[in-house]
């Protein structure tokens, strides 16, 4: 499977050291694809550097040892192609996703809980571990 692991998730495993989301990202990586978007990159960088600046030293190093397939988020997308998201800086996640046809998005996000899309399984890493560990 194609897994793309939202900001917040990724956050919480290594800035926040939850260990239960640790393991499963290292266990999605074991058994499938981790696609990570350069907007999601992005904003994990800026947000570390910004809200957690001791761990930002430590960011690169995560990011070498997590195997990921590295895709690119369109510089301009046009809303009118796409669902509806109520908080508009999530939809280059939700286009990204889309386009790179992962097959499940991991988000703690709820704005992604309404988004309704048929080739797309959005969970939040508690449904994650739920339905596929």
């Amino acid at each position: 499977m194609r897994i793309m692991i939202d900001t917040n998730v990724l956050i919480s495993a290594f800035v926040l050291s939850s260990s239960h989301l640790l393991r499963m990202v290292e266990s999605i990586a074991e058994r499938h694809t981790i696609v990570l978007p350069t907007y999601v990159l992005d904003e994990l960088k800026q947000v570390t550097k910004r809200k957690f600046p001791e761990q930002y030293g430590l960011l690169e190093s995560f990011l070498r040892e997590l195997t990921f397939e590295l895709v690119y988020t369109p510089e301009k997308i046009d809303k009118s192609k796409y669902p509806a998201i109520r908080d508009v800086k999530d939809l280059p996640i939700l286009v990204s996703a889309m386009l790179e046809d992962v097959d499940v998005l991991i988000s703690g996000d709820a704005d992604f809980a309404a988004v309704e899309i048929e080739h797309l399984e959005i969970l939040t890493p508690k449904g994650f571990v739920e339905k596929f560990c």
